[in-house]
């Protein structure tokens, strides 16, 4: 199967357990149990100094909604800057207007901050009331490289049509990661109804 597997975590110890169990990429979060937010500094550090698989930082201060005061785009910018100067592979964002639209505006202003790193739109996508026209919206006005998301519902099973009909939309042009509820166990059975390239998941690899 020719997928890529990336695993969500929290800490050093499941960032190593999870390159040793065949995860190819990592996302790097804390507080997973609000969503995942912003990693610490150190961690990070320490983790582009010991793992040998591309890197992913998690940027979002705050837990709840995706709506965020000047203070936080602040530290959002200040964030990025930092994590970009580490040589990450690639930053995870997700920022949206009170009328659960995507914005673009600041997705923009994120992305250009982020220069050449990959830029994934995280899951605040399927907060929105209409995620494919959303996506449409993010594939023609941003340089997002990828979307990750689970169709709008509680995980990618139950999703599966929307991620489907997600993929369609994105041919080329962006990829579309598969998450919700993937596991090391579920992932050839979701696989097999999504026909996905990349899929995401706190035990994507055990």
């Amino acid at each position: 199967m020719n997928f890529i597997k990336e695993a969500c975590v929290e800490t050093f110890e499941q960032a190593i357990i999870a390159e040793k169990n065949g995860a190819d990429r990592i996302e790097i979060c804390s507080n997973l149990n609000l969503d995942g937010l912003t990693p610490s500094r150190k961690l990070v550090r320490k983790l582009i100094k010991t793992l040998n698989i591309p890197i992913k930082v998690m940027i979002r201060p705050k837990a709840g909604d995706f709506c965020y005061n000047g203070h936080e785009i602040k530290e959002m910018l200040d964030d990025i800057a930092y994590f970009k100067s580490l040589d990450v592979y690639g930053i995870v964002l997700g920022v949206l207007n009170d009328n659960n639209t995507v914005d673009i505006i600041l997705t923009n202003e994120l992305v250009d901050a982020a220069g050449i790193l990959e830029v994934t739109f995280h899951k605040a996508i399927d907060s929105c009331d209409n995620i494919l026209e959303e996506l449409r919206m993010i594939i023609k006005n941003t340089r997002v490289s990828s979307v990750l998301t689970s169709g709008g519902f509680g995980d990618a099973f139950a999703g599966y049509e929307i991620i489907r009909e997600m993929i369609k939309i994105a041919k080329k042009n962006i990829s579309i990661i598969v998450a919700g509820s993937v596991t090391g166990d579920n992932i050839l059975s979701l696989h097999k109804l999504i026909k996905g390239n990349q899929y995401h998941g706190k035990r994507i690899v055990g």
